[in-house]
């Protein structure tokens, strides 16, 4: 197949003055989407802007521009211009993830930004997959990694598997999104970019706000946040809690997190000390056969599947202007994590065929062991259905610190600005994992029986699991923008990566092992402002993934692993490189009515050595992880931001092509899968899960200074099942969703609201996978064999929310 290049385009409006975008794009006027810098006309960057009390000393001429972030730094306020940023620019303020009214900060970058989709591998709207141009951030343990993820500057994928728990960050306390891409500066994983989570603190944020929620399916949500600055200290709190039945059986959540922040800066220095914790607790109701669909929405699979995330973390951040043109800024961290899973599955246990009083696993003469080696008695009835309950404990302990230093002396006789940095980060993990043997009722719940099983199989792939995985990465990276003239700026520089991956079986010495993976990602780019209103850019970025623990002690084919609990073997991955090229325009243009500005560009990215999870064709459940070769990623995006003092609108497309570029076979459930449970991927076919286009419109109207009303549509084209990567079965089908919301604001402090999501009760689903039919029977159809392998993450119905917030 030839080769293709696709075309992204993103335009943004902003009907008022050009100094004041930041704050309009805040639909709720709470806070800047980006920060602004003050620097010294014409120049590119100089120091961060001072509270309106702060006194001004000399009698520069200083103007306020707008920053993007260029690295992973904990201060709001350092970065680029964001005119002189060769790479497209993403960002999503407090006013937008406001208008949500939502716990999850997921929603609001579906809606604001073009390339962003939301699915639901879980069934649990707490813990959302997001995917940026077919790149995902997953909760989901065995998901391939592509987004790296900070929070101040601090990564927050997990140490074991690069997994993001979106759940643990309290969207009250987020200031701003920016979704970076084109730069290795942000390390491991940022193959398709990088998430910049900046949180408030009691310098951008004073006051205090109570806000509840409640509605569909036993919905009661509350968050509190307050912010004070007292002279040269600051103080900020954010506590949110949640609970949801869900719409599905079995799938209730509780969210109960915290956010704080002191502060303390002058007018040449900026410190904070901030903290979190938080206490989470799901029931994941994940796929279920679209055959139970049919007769009930709220239908599950093979329970119990619950997950409890627990997390505390204290960040210390600095910043400091030595002299008028070096800024030195830095942070220290320490965060611990602790999730369990209780996963029941069907399960490879049988009566063995020789002696039916005696259990075999996998095979009728294969012996099923216990904990202490011999084989296992069989108590269960003949009629029973045997499956089994999968417990894993994960305990993780990061610490780090990172140092950069920024210059803005001239070079030359030309405004540039220069970067060096370092980061370290070093994660301690503690995994465990063990099965227990049960029997499945009709109602799919897994009842456990005290009997657990011992390493069984031929090759071994079940038994307890006692893994210490230690993770070591460090980072070099600099960077310098350099002003050819006023119009013409050129960036280079890259960052240099090592990780370190020490294995330590706790049980046996199978797991033990050792890899290290280097590598030099380089970037160069360059933007010319061809007019006062009209810029161009255009860049090349490489950036890399080391496979993770969990992906490296579950990676031979010949002995699958329950992804995410059964490790078994620790066979070498290499690791996966990207290169992405994308290229633009951009601009303002001041109208009769405001300030119109928009952007169109073009983006391609090309993996080499990707890693995907391959289903096990014998072991239903079990898989192993595997280098495919290489993939890729392109496509188109335009985006359209109106905003006025009564009217707010946004309308976007995106279309991704993602695909594969090397032919080989792999494992499936597919019923296309060969005689040995293979499919073959032949060049040019698409990647799973990726669906092409995605259409989002959003307007809100003020009816009067008090009374608004709105509403959001969303519209994801078709997408191949998991497991279909050879694109041989039906696909799961588009869907379009609407929403609408309103509300009054009673006085200066009183407001109340309401939403109505999913207003025409459409039903579709996320997420699409196959299942092996034979595993269990069709209980809602008279214990008869299911007869269609797929199986569904429904999304959820139409829902009635309504909420009441007071300011102060």
């Amino acid at each position: 197949m030839g080769a293709r290049f696709l075309f992204i385009g993103t335009i943004s409006l902003c009907l008022v003055p050009a100094s004041d975008c930041a704050h309009a794009q805040d639909a709720q006027g709470s806070s800047e989407v980006l920060p602004a810098i003050e620097v010294v006309s014409p120049g590119t960057a100089a120091r961060p802007a001072r509270s309106r009390n702060a006194p001004r000393t000399g009698t520069r001429n200083l103007r306020r521009v707008l920053v993007y972030p260029t690295a992973p730094t904990p201060t709001a306020g350092s970065g680029l211009d964001v005119d002189k940023v060769p790479a497209s620019i993403n960002a999503v303020g407090a006013g937008q993830i406001a208008r949500t009214g939502s716990l999850n900060i997921a929603d609001a970058l579906q809606q604001q930004v073009p390339g962003i989709i939301v699915s639901d591998t879980t069934g649990n709207p707490f813990m959302p997959d997001i995917q940026f141009r077919g790149f995902v951030a997953s909760p989901v343990a065995g998901t391939p990694q592509g987004l790296a993820v900070y929070q101040n500057g601090v990564r927050v994928n997990e140490a074991f598997g690069d997994t993001v728990n979106w759940d643990l960050i309290p969207t009250a306390a987020i200031r701003s999104v920016t979704v970076v891409t084109n730069n290795p500066a942000f390390g491991l994983n940022a193959l398709g970019g990088a998430v910049n989570v900046q949180m408030k603190n009691g310098f951008n944020y004073q006051g205090a706000e109570i806000n509840t929620m409640g509605g569909s399916f036993g919905r009661i949500q509350s968050s509190a946040q307050w912010g004070k600055q007292i002279d040269n200290f600051s103080v900020y709190g954010a506590l949110e809690g949640a609970r949801d039945n869900g719409f599905r059986n079995f799938s209730e959540s509780t969210i109960r997190r915290f956010y704080g922040d002191v502060g303390y800066r002058t007018d040449s220095s900026e410190f904070h000390l901030n903290m979190g914790i938080a206490k989470n607790n799901f029931g994941a109701a994940a796929t279920v056969p679209v055959e139970l669909l049919q007769n009930y929405w709220g239908a599950t699979y093979t329970m119990p599947q619950t997950t409890a995330n627990r997390v505390g973390y204290v960040n210390l951040t600095g910043k400091v202007e030595a002299t008028p043109t070096w800024t030195i800024e830095g942070s220290a961290r320490v965060r611990v994590f602790e999730q369990r899973t209780v996963d029941g599955n069907p399960t490879a246990t049988q009566p063995c065929a020789a002696d039916p009083l005696l259990l075999c696993f996998n095979d009728d003469d294969v012996p099923a062991n216990g904990l202490n080696g011999v084989q296992l008695a069989n108590p269960f009835l003949d009629t029973a259905v045997l499956g089994q309950i999968d417990r894993t404990t994960t305990r993780s302990t990061t610490t780090g610190a990172t140092l950069q230093a920024t210059n803005t002396d001239q070079l030359f006789g030309h405004n540039n600005q220069f970067m060096v940095g370092a980061s370290f980060d070093s994660g301690v993990t503690r995994f465990g994992a063990n099965a227990e043997v049960g029997t499945i009722g009709s109602n799919y719940v897994v009842n456990g029986s005290g009997i657990h099983l011992g390493p069984s199989g031929e090759p071994i792939s079940i038994g307890p699991v006692g893994l210490r995985a230690t993770n070591r990465y460090s980072g070099f990276y600099a960077q310098d923008t350099f002003d050819v003239t006023d119009a013409f700026s050129i960036t280079g520089g890259g960052r240099f990566n090592h990780a370190r991956i020490q294995l330590e079986d706790q049980i046996g010495t199978a797991l033990n092992g050792e890899h290290t993976f280097t590598r030099f990602n380089p970037m160069i780019g360059g933007t010319y402002k061809i007019t006062p209103a009209l810029t161009a850019y255009a860049g090349y970025s490489e950036a890399n993934r080391a496979p993770t623990p969990l992906e490296l002690a579950c990676a031979d084919p010949a002995r699958p692993c329950l992804i995410a609990a059964f490790l078994i073997a620790d066979p070498p991955l290499k690791q996966v490189v990207s290169r992405t090229i994308e290229a633009g325009f951009r601009g303002t243009k001041e109208l009769g009515i405001g300030t119109l500005g928009w952007k169109i560009g073009a983006f391609r990215a090309t993996n080499a050595d990707d890693i995907l999870a391959i289903p096990s064709p014998e072991l239903q459940g079990f898989g192993y992880f595997q280098n495919v070769g290489r993939t890729r990623r392109q496509g188109i995006e335009a985006q359209v931001n109106l905003t006025s003092k009564t009217l707010q609108l946004y309308a976007s497309y995106a279309l991704v092509d993602a695909r594969f570029l090397d032919a080989l076979q792999v494992g499936s459930h597919s019923p296309f899968a060969d005689e040995n449970g293979n499919v073959q991927i032949l060049r040019g076919n698409r990647i799973p899960a990726i669906p092409r286009n995605r259409i989002k419109f959003g307007v809100d109207y003020s009816v009067t200074d008090a009374f608004k009303v709105g509403g959001d549509a969303l519209f994801v084209d078709n997408q191949y099942f998991v497991g279909d990567e050879s694109n041989q079965a039906p696909r799961l089908p588009s869907y379009a969703v609407f929403n609408l919301h309103t509300s009054y604001q009673v006085n200066k402090k009183l407001q109340i609201y309401g939403r109505v999501d999913n207003i025409f009760d459409n039903r579709y689903a996320t997420y699409g996978t196959f299942f092996d039919t034979a595993d269990v029977p069709n209980f809602a159809n008279g214990g008869a064999p299911f007869a269609d392998a797929r199986s569904l993450s429904p999304a959820r119905p139409r829902a009635f929310y309504a909420g009441l917030k007071a300011t102060f």
